[in-house]
């Protein structure tokens, strides 16, 4: 079975592999840099540094307490409303047993 997968494997499968472990050598990451620098126009780097300084400061605690407060809000909603819909359709289900019962204790009943 060894031989038969073995078989199936391409010659260079165990170079490649190793390959893959060791990742892309530094020529490739510098041809990469290179690459993705020229992607950007000019004086991108300053832009992001303007909008990060302009950013808002932290929120405040009154804007995280309401924003924690909303989603356990949403959490809980989402929690009774999943568990009323399985009740239901457990509620359903058990009722069509029981009337498939009742009908099979009916029909089994001795006549007189």
């Amino acid at each position: 079975m060894r031989d038969h997968a073995g078989a199936q494997l391409r010659s260079d499968f165990a170079a490649r592999v190793v390959r893959a472990a060791q990742g892309p050598s530094e020529a490739s990451w510098h041809s990469l840099r290179r690459h993705g620098a020229a992607q950007l126009r000019p004086g991108f780097a300053d832009r992001v540094l303007r909008a990060a300084r302009n950013l808002p400061g932290m929120p405040s605690f009154l804007d995280q307490f309401a924003f924690s407060a909303a989603t356990a809000i949403v959490c809980i909603a989402a929690t009774l409303f999943l568990q009323s819909r399985s009740e239901a359709r457990q509620n359903e289900e058990n009722l069509a047993r029981w009337q498939q019962i009742a009908l099979e204790a009916h029909h089994n009943e001795p006549r007189l």
